[in-house]
């Protein structure tokens, strides 16, 4: 990831890591068929995605949705130039991603202690230890690892979350061999204040580290957020087609940032993201039609600001 000290100038190129298919698809209730997922992945992928977090290797009992891992990544389109990661709890996860031929995987550990233990069974500084063999093993199968740190803009269960704790775990994660560190925002409790608080102590630990963001729009503020990432030179953006998501192990989580509302905004604000935001929405479209309910996202429903329609199609105010 990208990452300087300057706000990132127009027509910089932006990174947007599409998580809809981990992040959106775990907490929906109803199954959704393997080949639907492959479908919608796809159509990502055709919309000009090139970085997406396509599943998660955790237990299936944990997340009955994700149980057909392997079998997503095996049938998948992966374009020339993609960069394919998952999410991994555990050394077990990390075994399993790395004998599916992932590109890189993304390690979570949370900032708080108690939705540490919610998500996990685990305190912080044990998953950091854990993380150790992680490490170990990836890099013998040559895996890059994406530091991941949830609530890291506050907990439901604790409230504020330092700074200070936020930058000593990516400071850990640089240690043991990361490149670049991803900010959670569990259950949308960042603010433009906590999210420049966060970069800026992570800059002063660990120097040199990326850093990606990861929002959720449970207060509305997601994009808001974006543009303060944006002024502290950061680059890369997790979203979610159709602003699916949400956390199963967090009261309160609603849905992330949409992809297709990111990207409007990113290209509308004079920033390179290499995505068409129409194929984009043809996709989300798909989505809708196989969650089997109307999603969040508003560019979805709107389209293209420059989007015309038939004058002959629209009423005409009486009098």
């Amino acid at each position: 990831m990208a990452d300087t000290s300057r706000p990132v100038p127009e027509g910089a190129r932006i990174t947007v890591c599409e998580v809809g298919p981990r992040d959106g698809f775990q907490i929906e209730a109803a199954f959704i068929p393997t080949a639907k997922k492959i479908e919608i992945i796809n159509a990502l992928f055709a919309a000009g995605i090139r970085h997406m977090q396509v599943t998660s290797f955790v237990s299936p009992r944990a997340v009955p949705q994700l149980a057909d891992a392997e079998a997503v990544l095996a049938g998948i389109d992966r374009p020339e130039g993609a960069l394919i990661t998952a999410l991994i709890p555990n050394l077990r996860g990390a075994e399993r991603a790395a004998a599916a031929g992932v590109d890189a995987v993304h390690t979570v550990v949370s900032a708080s202690e108690t939705h540490n233990r919610k998500n996990v069974n685990r305190g912080v500084d044990e998953s950091l230890k854990d993380f150790e063999a992680v490490f170990a093993l990836l890099s013998l199968a040559g895996v890059a690892v994406e530091g991941g740190i949830a609530t890291a803009f506050g907990c439901p269960f604790e409230g504020v979350v330092p700074p200070e704790q936020v930058a000593r775990i990516a400071k850990r994660y640089q240690e043991l061999g990361a490149k670049s560190v991803g900010l959670g925002d569990t259950t949308g409790m960042a603010t433009p204040a906590t999210v420049r608080a966060a970069v800026q102590a992570i800059r002063a630990e660990a120097p040199g580290l990326g850093i990606g963001l990861h929002f959720h729009n449970t207060r509305g503020v997601g994009l808001a957020c974006v543009m303060t990432g944006l002024a502290e030179g950061v680059t890369h953006y997790d979203a979610s087609v159709g602003g699916l998501g949400g956390c199963p192990f967090a009261a309160g989580a609603t849905g992330n940032i949409c992809t297709e509302d990111l990207v409007y905004l990113l290209q509308e604000s004079g920033y390179d993201t290499g995505i068409d935001l129409d194929k984009l929405i043809a996709a989300a479209r798909l989505t809708q039609g196989v969650i089997g309910r109307d999603l969040p996202g508003q560019v979805i429903k709107a389209g293209p600001r420059l989007r015309r329609y038939d004058p002959g199609l629209t009423a005409t105010a009486a009098g």
